[in-house]
Parts: structure tokens; C-alpha cells; sequence
């Protein structure tokens, strides 16, 4: 695909991921708390780091499963400290653990995804952006970030709420240059 959004470079796990996944209007619950939790562990490192560990986070973390990574004890953080598949940090493996209850109170609460998605106003967002002008944070992400933590999210700052908007669909980053764009587009109006 000729054009395609520059951050991607030329890695096939990127391209593909970029071609397939990035951008898609996401909805289900556990797919969001996948994402969010994937985004913390980011912080300070490449996404592409973590995208070439997701297979082995989906296995250390139970498929991601918030039920069974909310009854993690000390033995289960020890154990993924232990796993060389994953980023082992401490305070990120703790921050998913303690990100698992409080989805889990947010989903019995009002569902995890209409949470998430009302920064939107429940709609994404159809960005016209070219290179250079992508931001880092917005006024929503900022909102989404001070929630989250509010309700005992960690590892989910401005900045990291973002990327999770632009990976989950919620906001359409594809630069305008970049055939996904339109796709993407397209793919949003007939949610």
C-alpha cells in the first residue's frame, strides 16, 4: 500500500498491524481492556516491542480475561515478573491487575465500552491529518486519562489514552494521504 501512515515503516508485524487492525472502531469490552492494558505496558517503549510480545501477554494474562487477571495474588505477578515473553515491570503487571477490578466494577457499573466511548459522544472521530500535524494528546484523551484514573486505572495518562483512541477506532489518525483513511472512514459510518 503505497502512502500508508510512515510509523509503520516497513517491519511486515507492523504493516500488517497497521493494514488490519490500527484505527478499526473496536466495541467489545474485553478487546478495549486488551488494548488499554497493552498501551500501559508501552509507556517508555516502542509499540512494536510490545506487538511482537502480545502473544505471550494473551498467554501470561489468562487471554486477557479481566475476571480471572482480577484474582491475581502475589504468586501470579511473581510468575509473569519471571516470564522473559512479557515487559516484566513490576508496577505495569500490578497496574493491570488493579486494572482488572476496576473494569470489572465499570462494566457491571454502565459497560466498560460506553465508558470509554462517550469522550467520542459514542461516535469516532474523522480526523483530516498529514504528516506532522498528528498530535500526541487531545482534550478528550486528557478527559479519558483523569476518568480512568478516577475510577483506578494506572498507566493510562493523556498520552497513552491517545494511542489507545487512535488504536481502538475512537479517533481516525490515518493520515489523509493514506488509503486507510477512506477505509476506515467508511468502515466507522456503517457501525
Amino acid at each position: 500500500m503505497s502512502d500508508r501512515c510512515p510509523w509503520c515503516g516497513t517491519d511486515p508485524l507492523y504493516v500488517a498491524y497497521h493494514d488490519e487492525e490500527w484505527g478499526m472502531p473496536e466495541r467489545d469490552p474485553r478487546a478495549l481492556w486488551e488494548k488499554l492494558v497493552l498501551d500501559g505496558f508501552q509507556a517508555g517503549l516502542s509499540w512494536i516491542t510490545i506487538l511482537r510480545k502480545r502473544e505471550a501477554f494473551r498467554a501470561r494474562f489468562e487471554g486477557f480475561d479481566p475476571e480471572r487477571v482480577a484474582r491475581w495474588g502475589e504468586a501470579e505477578v511473581a510468575a509473569a515478573l519471571g516470564d522473559p515473553g512479557i515487559v516484566r515491570h513490576r508496577g505495569k503487571i500490578e497496574a493491570a491487575v488493579t486494572g482488572a477490578r476496576a473494569f470489572l466494577e465499570v462494566e457491571a457499573a454502565e459497560g466498560f465500552a460506553p465508558f470509554l466511548w462517550q469522550f467520542m459522544g459514542d461516535a469516532p472521530i474523522q480526523n483530516e491529518w498529514r504528516a506532522g500535524e498528528v498530535p500526541t494528546e487531545t482534550v478528550q484523551s486528557r478527559a479519558m486519562a483523569k476518568a480512568l484514573r478516577q475510577r483506578g486505572f494506572r498507566f493510562c495518562g493523556p498520552v497513552i489514552t491517545y494511542a489507545f483512541m487512535q488504536a481502538t477506532g475512537m479517533v481516525n489518525d490515518h493520515l489523509v494521504t493514506c488509503p486507510r483513511h477512506s477505509e476506515v472512514r467508511a468502515l466507522s459510518a456503517a457501525r
